[in-house]
C-alpha cells in the first residue's frame, strides 16, 4: 500500500492486504477522545539503486521525509474535548506558512468539523518521534496528511459508535455533520457531549475508510489563515513576546571577522556599572550581556573592549571564495563523439545570500543545575534538545524544548544557533535569560545560502537533443542538523565534512530534476569548504540549478530557431509542467508585442511532487534602470507575472496562492539586487535596510497565481516551490530584454555599494532615536 495513491479506489495491495483508502488506527486510553494512525505496515517497496531515470523521477525528498515518519505516525494523535473542539499537536514548525491552517483544515475534513472548532498547537519536542519532528524541503503537509486523516477518521468513528449507544441507534445509520451526530429520526448528540463516553481505557484497534476526494467539501476550498487576525492586530506570540520569570533581555558582542572566538573582556567591571546591567559573560560565540532592557545591552555591547581571535575567513572576499571553487570544479565527462553535432555552454556564479528571516533570531533559556527548559522557534526541536543536553551537561529528558511560532523560516530555523547560545548564556550566568539577535548579527554571523558556480554544456543535433551535462560546485551547504534527531545529526557531524557531504548528495540528488527530454542527463554536486555558516535556505540548491539550466534552455531555443515558450512545449517531459507552461503562456500572453529594453523570459520548476512556471515581463530601459530610490537600489524591474502551480492537491488555495507570491519575490530577490558582500572576513550587508530584498518599489504591479486543479489526489509541497521558476524567468527574461546572458546572481552584484555599511567595532549600531524620520 502507498500512501501517496489515495485515488478513491478500493482494491486490495499485495503489502498488508490494507486497501489505498482503508487504514489502521487506534483509539488510546484517555479521559477523553484520543486517536492515532498506524501506519507501519503496507510501507512501499522502493528502488535501493534507481537506474535510468533521473533519482528525483523514482524518489524524491518528499518519499524519503515521509518514509522516515511512518514508523512513528501512530504517536501523532488528535484529542476530540468536552467543549467539541479538536485539538492537535502539530509536530512540525510554523513560521508563516500557514501548515496550522492547512492542518486544522485536514482535520476538519475528515473528522467532519468545522475549521474553527479544530485548534492546532505546536509540540514540545518528542524524542520517541525520532524523524517525525523535521520541517523542511517542503514536507510537512506531504507527510502527514495521510496521519492526520487517519487519526481524524479513527476519531470520528469512536463518535459514531459512542453515539450509537446514546441515540439506541445503529452507527451506520448516523450522519455526523458539523460536529453533530444526528439519527433518522432528528435525534442528536454533539461531539463535546460524545467526547468522555468515546473515551477507552486501554488501546483499542480501529480499521477505517478515509473519505473519497470528490465528498471533500474543506480541502481544496480557499480558507483564511487561522492566526491572520492575531498576526495583524499584533496578539501573535513570538519568542521575545513570551514572559519567562526572571529572564531579562540578553545580547552578545560578536567578533569582527566572521566565526572570531572571543579572548577576553578588558573592561567586565565597567560594563557591570553601566545603567541596567545585570550579568557579563564569555561563551565561545562572544561576550553576553544581560540587562533590563534590550536598549540596555545594545549600550553595553557599544561600550565592550574585547580581545578576539580571527575567523576562519579573515582577509578573505568574495573573489578569493570564486577561486576556491573554480579550483573545486570536476571536469564533465565525454559524451560520443559525434562530428555534426553542436554544443550550447553556459558558466554561472551565485554569490551568497542572506537566509535571515523578518523576525530575528531569538530564544529564552533558564538552565538550572539538574533541568532545562528552552523557547524557541524550532524546525528541529530534538536535534535542539539533545543538543543543548550536551552543551549543559545533562540527559536529554532533564531538558524541556518548547517550539514557538516564528515569523519566517526558509530554512533558517532548520538551525537552532539561538537556542544552543542561550542555554550555554544562562548556565555561565545562573540566570534565566531572553536572547535576541540584532539584526546585524543574523546577517553578518547567521546562516546564508552558500555562494556556488554552476557548469552546463548542452549537446544538440538538429532538434535533437543529446546530452545535458550541469556540474554544480558549491560552498558546503550545512546539514548537521540531520533528520531532526540526535543519530543521523551526529552523522552529519562526521570529521573533515565527510558525513555532511553524504547528506548534501544525496538531498541533491533527490530535489534536482530536469524536465527535458535529453538522451543524456547527467547533473553533479561538488560540495567545499565548511567555514561559512549556511543553511537549506528556500529551495535549497533548485533556484541556482534551475536558472542556469533555463538560462541554456533558452540559448537553445534559440539555436534551434525556436521561441524558448515553443523549445520547452515541444521537449518537455513531464505532462504536468506542460500543463502549468501551457496555462502561463495563455494568461500572460507569451509573444506579445513588447517595447525595446523590455521583454518577456518563461521558465519551468519539477519538484516536491508538483510542478511550477513563471512568465515576466522585465523593463531594463535606461529609464527604469536609472530611477532613484530612497535607501535603495534601482536597476531592471520586473513589472508583471503570471505564475502557474500544480501542487497535486490543494489543500488551501488561497495559502498556496501566498507562498507563490512570497515565492515570487524571493526568486525576484535573488536573480537582481539580493546578495552578500565578503570583505575581509566580514560580511557587509547588516540588516534588511542594506540587504536589498523585494520591496514596494520593485514589486510588479501585476502578478497572477494560477492554481491548478487537483491532479494527483495527493497534495505536494508548497513552501519552496514558488523560487526556482521565478529566478530563472527573471533571468530570461534579462537577458532577452538587453541582449547579454547573465552569468552572475543577483545581477547587480559587482555594482558599487549603495549603502554605508554599518559598524563592525563596535559590532552593532546604536539603538535608533529617530525612527520617525525613517517613516514614509
Amino acid at each position: 500500500m502507498s500512501v501517496q495513491e489515495i485515488d478513491g479506489a478500493d482494491g486490495i495491495d499485495a503489502i498488508g492486504g490494507i486497501g489505498r483508502r482503508s487504514f489502521v488506527g487506534y483509539v488510546l486510553a484517555g479521559t477523553t477522545l484520543v486517536a492515532a494512525a498506524d501506519l507501519t505496515l503496507g510501507a512501499p517497496a522502493r528502488a535501493v539503486v534507481p537506474s535510468g531515470p533521473q533519482v528525483a523521477e523514482l524518489y524524491d525528498l518528499n518519499d524519503f521525509i515521509t518514509d522516515t515518519c511512518r514508523p512513528t505516525a501512530n504517536l501523532i494523535t488528535i484529542t476530540v474535548r468536552t467543549d467539541g473542539t479538536a485539538h492537535f499537536a502539530l509536530p512540525r514548525s510554523e513560521n508563516g506558512q500557514g501548515i496550522v491552517t492547512s492542518t486544522a483544515m485536514i482535520i476538519a475534513e475528515e473528522l467532519d468539523l468545522p475549521v474553527d472548532k479544530v485548534e492546532v498547537t505546536l509540540a514540545d519536542a518528542r524524542p520517541e518521534l525520532l524523524f517525525n519532528q523535521l520541517t523542511g524541503g517542503s514536507t510537512t503537509t506531504t507527510s502527514t496528511y495521510t496521519p492526520i486523516r487517519v487519526a481524524a477518521a479513527v476519531a470520528r468513528n469512536a463518535l459514531l459508535d459512542a453515539a450509537a449507544v446514546v441515540l439506541g441507534d445503529e452507527a451506520a445509520n448516523l450522519v455526523a455533520k458539523g460536529g453533530v451526530i444526528q439519527n433518522r429520526a432528528g435525534d442528536s448528540v454533539t461531539y463535546g457531549e460524545l467526547a468522555e463516553a468515546a473515551a477507552v481505557t486501554r488501546p483499542r484497534r480501529s480499521e477505517v475508510t478515509l473519505k473519497d476526494t470528490a465528498a471533500f467539501r474543506v480541502i481544496g476550498t480557499g480558507q483564511g489563515r487561522t492566526d491572520a487576525r492575531d498576526a495583524v492586530t499584533g496578539r501573535k506570540t513570538f519568542t521575545t513576546d513570551l514572559e519567562v520569570k526572571g529572564a531579562l533581555p540578553t545580547m552578545v558582542c560578536r567578533a569582527p571577522t566572521l566565526n572570531g572566538t572571543p579572548q577576553r573582556l578588558n573592561n567586565k567591571a565597567k560594563i557591570l556599572r553601566m545603567p541596567g546591567v545585570k550579568n557579563v559573560a564569555v561563551v565561545d560565540t562572544g561576550v553576553a550581556v544581560r540587562a533590563r532592557t534590550f536598549g540596555q545591552c545594545i549600550d553595553a555591547i557599544r561600550a565592550m573592549d574585547v580581545d578576539w581571535n580571527p575567523g576562519p575567513v579573515a582577509g578573505q572576499s568574495d573573489e578569493d571564495i570564486v577561486r576556491e571553487l573554480r579550483a573545486a570544479e570536476l571536469p564533465m565527462a565525454p559524451v560520443p563523439d559525434n562530428p555534426l553535432a553542436k554544443t550550447v555552454e553556459g558558466d554561472f556564479v551565485f554569490y551568497f545570500r542572506s537566509n535571515s528571516a523578518l523576525d530575528t533570531n531569538a530564544a529564552i533559556a533558564d538552565v538550572r543545575r539538574d533541568r532545562a527548559e528552552v523557547w524557541s522557534a524550532l524546525k528541529t526541536p530534538i536535534a535542539a534538545q539533545a543538543a543543548i543536553a550536551a552543551a549543559v551537561g545533562l540527559p536529554q529528558a532533564a531538558v524541556k524544548v518548547h517550539a514557538v511560532q516564528g515569523g519566517g523560516s526558509f530554512g533558517r530555523r532548520l538551525f537552532f544557533d539561538a537556542a544552543l547560545e542561550a542555554a550555554k548564556i544562562s548556565k555561565a550566568m545562573g540566570k534565566p535569560v531572553k536572547l535576541m539577535w540584532h539584526r546585524a548579527d543574523d546577517a553578518r554571523v547567521g546562516r546564508v545560502h552558500p555562494m556556488a558556480t554552476s557548469k552546463i554544456r548542452a549537446t544538440y543535433l538538429g532538434h535533437q537533443l543529446l546530452a545535458f551535462q550541469q556540474s554544480h560546485t558549491s560552498v558546503e551547504t550545512d546539514y548537521r542538523h540531520g533528520l531532526g534527531e540526535m543519530l543521523t545529526a551526529a552523522g552529519a557531524s562526521l570529521p573533515a565534512g565527510l558525513g555532511n557531504l553524504g547528506f548534501a548528495e544525496g538531498i541533491f540528488a533527490m530535489t534536482t530534476l530536469l524536465p527535458y527530454d535529453f538522451a543524456v542527463k547527467s547533473q553533479q554536486l561538488v560540495e567545499t569548504d565548511e567555514r561559512f555558516n549556511t543553511g537549506s535556505m528556500r529551495n535549497i540548491y533548485s533556484p541556482d540549478v534551475r536558472t542556469a539550466g533555463e538560462l541554456v534552455i533558452d540559448r537553445l531555443a534559440a539555436a534551434t530557431g525556436l521561441s524558448p515558450y515553443e523549445f520547452r512545449r515541444r521537449h518537455l517531459s513531464d505532462e504536468r509542467a506542460l500543463g502549468v507552461l501551457e496555462a502561463v503562456a495563455t494568461a500572460g500572453r507569451w509573444g506579445r508585442a513588447m517595447r525595446p529594453g523590455t521583454a518577456q523570459g518563461i521558465a519551468i520548476h519539477v519538484e516536491y511532487k508538483g510542478a511550477t512556471a513563471c512568465l515576466v515581463e522585465i523593463d531594463c530601459r535606461p529609464r527604469t534602470t536609472r530611477r532613484k530610490i530612497r535607501a535603495g537600489v534601482g536597476g531592471p524591474r520586473v513589472t508583471r507575472v503570471t505564475f502557474a502551480v500544480d501542487a497535486g492537491l490543494p489543500i488551501n488555495p488561497r495559502g498556496l496562492e501566498a507562498q507563490m507570491h512570497g515565492g515570487i519575490n524571493d526568486g525576484i530577490a535573488q536573480a537582481l539586487t539580493s546578495s552578500m558582500h565578503l570583505r575581509d572576513g566580514h560580511f557587509l550587508e547588516a540588516s534588511w535596510d542594506n540587504y536589498f530584498y523585494t520591496r514596494q518599489w520593485n514589486t510588479p504591479p501585476e502578478v497572477q497565481v494560477i492554481v491548478m486543479p487537483p491532479t494527483t489526489g495527493v497534495p505536494g509541497g508548497a513552501g519552496e516551490a514558488g523560487v526556482a521558476a521565478s529566478m530563472a524567468a527573471v533571468a530570461c527574461a534579462y537577458a532577452r530584454a538587453t541582449g547579454r546572458m547573465p552569468t552572475h546572481f543577483p545581477i547587480n552584484h559587482h555594482d558599487p555599494l549603495r549603502f554605508r555599511p554599518k559598524p563592525f567595532v563596535p559590532p552593532i549600531p546604536p539603538s535608533p532615536v529617530n525612527g520617525l524620520k525613517k517613516t514614509y
